[in-house]
C-alpha cells in the first residue's frame, strides 16, 4: 500500500513537472518570459499578420504582436497593429517595421530595422512602418505583362518577319540575279577608287615634306613678322602711338569746335550770304547773256594784237613813227 502511494506520488511530480516546463517551453517561443512595453505600427495591408506573430528586431526575437485593430482614416481603411516587446528594449526612433518571411515557407514576422538615431522611442508610441511588397503579387503582374508582350508585340513582330523572309526570299528569286551583277559591279567600282585612293596617298606621302618645310618656313616667316612688330610695339613706339591719337584726338576736338563755330557762323550771316548768293546769280545771268559779244571782242583784239605783233616784227621802226620798207616782191 504504502510502494503504490509512493509510485503516484512520483508519477504525479513527473507530470506536474512536465506541465510546467511546457508553459515554460511555451512562454519562451512566444516571447513573452517577462516584463513588456507596448508598442504600436500602422499598415494598410496586414496580410499574414495576427496574434501571435513574432517581432525581430535584426533578426532576434524581442517580442509578439498583441493584436490587430482596424481605423477607418479619410475614408481609406488602415491597421494599428499592437506589439509587446520585451521591457526596456531600446529601439531608435527612426527605425523602421516591416512585415517580412525569413524564408520562402518561413511564416511571416515582423521585423524592426535598427536606425542610426542616438534618441530612443518611449513605450506607448509609433514605430514608422514601411509596407511589405507582395512577391506573388509582383510575379502575377509580371506574367500578365509577358503575356500582354506576347499576345500583342512578339506574335505580330514573328509575322512580320516571317513577311519580311518571304518578300526577300522572292526578291532572291526575281531580281537576285540582277542584284548580285550590280554588286559585283560596285565592288568593281569600289576597287577602282581604293586604287586611285592609294595613288592619292602615295601622292600626298610624295608631298608630305616639301608641305612640311614650307610649313616650317611659313612659320620661320611668322615668328620673324612677330619679332618686326613687337619691335615696332615697342614701349617708346607705344608712346609715340599714344601721343598721336591724343593729338588727333584733340584735333577731331577742334575740327569740332570749328564746325560748330562755321555752324554759327553762316546762321548768324544767313541773309547777307543768300542776298551774296543772289547778286553773283544776277552777275552770271548777265555774264551769260553777253558772253558771245564779248567773245566775238575778244576774237577781234586777238587778230588785231596778232597783226601789230607782226608787223613790229618785220619793221620795228614802226614804234618810233618809221615808214614800213618797201616790197622788193612788187617791182620784180
Amino acid at each position: 500500500m504504502k510502494s503504490s502511494k509512493i509510485n503516484y506520488f512520483i508519477v504525479g511530480c513527473f507530470v506536474i513537472a512536465m506541465v510546467v516546463g511546457l508553459v515554460i517551453s511555451v512562454a519562451t517561443l512566444t516571447g513573452r518570459t517577462g516584463a513588456t512595453d507596448a508598442y504600436y505600427v500602422v499598415y494598410k495591408n496586414v496580410t499574414g499578420i495576427k496574434f501571435g506573430t513574432q517581432v525581430l528586431y535584426e533578426g532576434y526575437p524581442i517580442g509578439q504582436v498583441e493584436k490587430v485593430t482596424p481605423q477607418d482614416k479619410d475614408g481609406r481603411m488602415q491597421f494599428r497593429v499592437d506589439l509587446s516587446v520585451t521591457e526596456n528594449w531600446r529601439i531608435p526612433d527612426n527605425s523602421k517595421a516591416h512585415i517580412a518571411a525569413p524564408g520562402l515557407l518561413s511564416a511571416l514576422t515582423l521585423s524592426i530595422a535598427a536606425g542610426d538615431s542616438p534618441t530612443p522611442l518611449k513605450p506607448g508610441t509609433m514605430i514608422v512602418s514601411q509596407e511589405a511588397s507582395n512577391i506573388f503579387a509582383v510575379m502575377s503582374s509580371v506574367a500578365t505583362e509577358v503575356t500582354d508582350l506576347a499576345q500583342n508585340s512578339i506574335k505580330p513582330m514573328l509575322a512580320t518577319i516571317d513577311r519580311a523572309v518571304n518578300d526577300f526570299s522572292s526578291l532572291l528569286q526575281g531580281d537576285g540575279k540582277g542584284l548580285i551583277g550590280d554588286g559585283k559591279a560596285l565592288i568593281g567600282d569600289s576597287q577602282e577608287l581604293l586604287d586611285k585612293l592609294l595613288i592619292v596617298a602615295n601622292d600626298l606621302s610624295t608631298r608630305t615634306p616639301k608641305i612640311a618645310d614650307d610649313i616650317e618656313n611659313f612659320a620661320g616667316r611668322m615668328v620673324k613678322i612677330s619679332s618686326e612688330v613687337e619691335k615696332v610695339l615697342s614701349p617708346d613706339n607705344r608712346y609715340l602711338i599714344e601721343t598721336i591719337l591724343a593729338d588727333l584726338g584733340a584735333a577731331t576736338g577742334n575740327l569740332n569746335n570749328l564746325a560748330v563755330t562755321m555752324g554759327s557762323l553762316v546762321q548768324d550771316n544767313k541773309q547777307d550770304i543768300d542776298k551774296s548768293v543772289d547778286d553773283m546769280r544776277y552777275a552770271i545771268d548777265s555774264v551769260s547773256r553777253h558772253i558771245d559779244a564779248i567773245n566775238q571782242n575778244l576774237e577781234g583784239a586777238a587778230r588785231n594784237m596778232y597783226e601789230f605783233s607782226r608787223q613790229i616784227r618785220q619793221n620795228p621802226g614802226l614804234l618810233l613813227g618809221g615808214t614800213p620798207p618797201k616790197d622788193q616782191a612788187v617791182g620784180q
